[in-house]
């Protein structure tokens, strides 16, 4: 099976099972969901949820955010992970806003990735979910499934990026983007996860991939016939 026709298949398998899945990052316009989405690095996205009411309601505009200052804003996000330097950017890149583009958020992938703290990721983000413009971000979820389901070879973010926009046709992008993230935390983790049982894996991995994964374990087998191993001697107590 080529990838293309693994794509088509898989494409198909997801948008049964999340026809419409959400943005599940919590925001009310560009620049809330930029905030969480730059806030959710190496957070989950239920503990970036919980946090960004109380932000938001003191600051949910670039203006608001810059004269809430880091430190007011760290004390916000204190409980994400790399709190103080998230804190700063967000006071930073909400200056910036204000300054360079009169409070909004740029609609540019160059421009956005200008922006302090944001990365290709985020900007990839915030232009499919906040602009409805085609781009596919990679997360973690996105870049181990793509190697297992035999679409990328895995090798870095930017390469699986590539693979995965050269088999899915660009309207689909940013929804499988959605889509690949909740199938990857509901039905394909990366630990402890049976390939020979899942319905994208099952036939998407290769048989070697489905051994080396699903199979736990075990001590090598000694052959019919053969000596056990001898026992390591106990080492002597002092004294003894």
């Amino acid at each position: 099976m080529t990838r293309a026709e693994k794509a088509e298949r898989i494409q198909a398998i997801l948008d049964e099972r999340y026809p419409a899945p959400p943005v599940p990052l919590a925001h009310d316009d560009p620049f809330t969901l930029l905030v969480a989405v730059l806030l959710s690095a190496q957070t989950t996205d239920e503990r970036v949820n919980k946090v960004t009411p109380d932000l938001f309601a003191a600051a949910a505009t670039p203006d608001a955010m810059a004269a809430l200052g880091e430190k007011k804003i760290h004390g916000y996000v204190r409980t994400c992970g790399l709190a103080p330097a998230k804190a700063k950017n967000i006071a930073a890149l909400s200056r910036i806003l204000v300054e360079r583009y009169d409070g909004s958020v740029p609609r540019d992938l160059a421009a956005l990735e200008e922006l302090p703290g944001v990365g290709h990721k985020t900007a990839s983000v915030v232009l499919c979910q906040a602009f409805g413009q085609q781009a596919f971000p990679v997360d973690t979820h996105i870049h181990r499934l793509a190697a297992r389901w035999g679409l990328s070879n895995g090798r870095n973010v930017d390469q699986t990026e590539r693979d995965l926009k050269a088999v899915f046709p660009p309207e689909s992008w940013s929804k499988l983007h959605l889509q690949i993230i909740y199938f990857g935390r509901e039905c394909c983790p990366a630990r402890g996860h049976d390939l020979a049982t899942c319905p994208i894996c099952s036939w998407a991995a290769t048989k070697k991939r489905i051994r080396e994964e699903s199979s736990p374990a075990t001590p090598a087998r000694r052959p019919a016939g053969s000596a056990p191993a001898r026992a390591r001697p106990r080492a002597r107590r002092r004294g003894s």
